[in-house]
């Protein structure tokens, strides 16, 4: 069992070390440009893996990218100015939300009418509607 434990630990630096050349930006990495570091690290396991910790991976951390949409906190629903500034559009807009809830009122209760229309023919014994009282 401890016979294999150097096999291990280098197959571990091997997969970290692409790892985090595969990750590290292109512009960020020292000494040698990213390619040849992969190489490096393939060709020299042992070797390439420690000298990419040592002097080749980036010593200063990543920066935190913002939200990419907006470049702010991540809830662009909160930061986004108003649609209707201009209080001519506002009423015009409510002008046409009054117009679509009247029409689809209309359309309710003409699809109820049918409903109950529906009802009577299935409740009469021969077909035909009869009208029922109170409804």
């Amino acid at each position: 069992m401890l016979r294999f434990l150097p096999f291990v630990v280098e197959m571990a630096l091997l997969v970290y070390c692409l790892i985090d050349c595969v990750q590290s930006d292109g512009d960020r990495v020292r000494n040698l440009s990213k390619g040849w570091w992969l190489v490096l690290i393939v060709v020299l396991p042992i070797a390439g893996g420690v000298a990419w910790l040592v002097a080749g991976r980036p010593q200063t951390p990543r920066r935190a990218v913002p939200w990419p949409a907006t470049a702010t906190s991540g809830f662009p629903e909160h930061e986004r100015p108003r649609r209707y500034a201009d209080p001519a559009d506002d009423e015009q807009r409510r002008a046409e939300e009054r117009r679509s809830d009247a029409l689809h009122e209309q359309m309710l209760r003409d699809w109820e009418a049918q409903l109950r229309a529906r009802e009577q023919v299935r409740e009469s014994p021969e077909g035909t509607p009869e009208p029922r009282d109170g409804a």
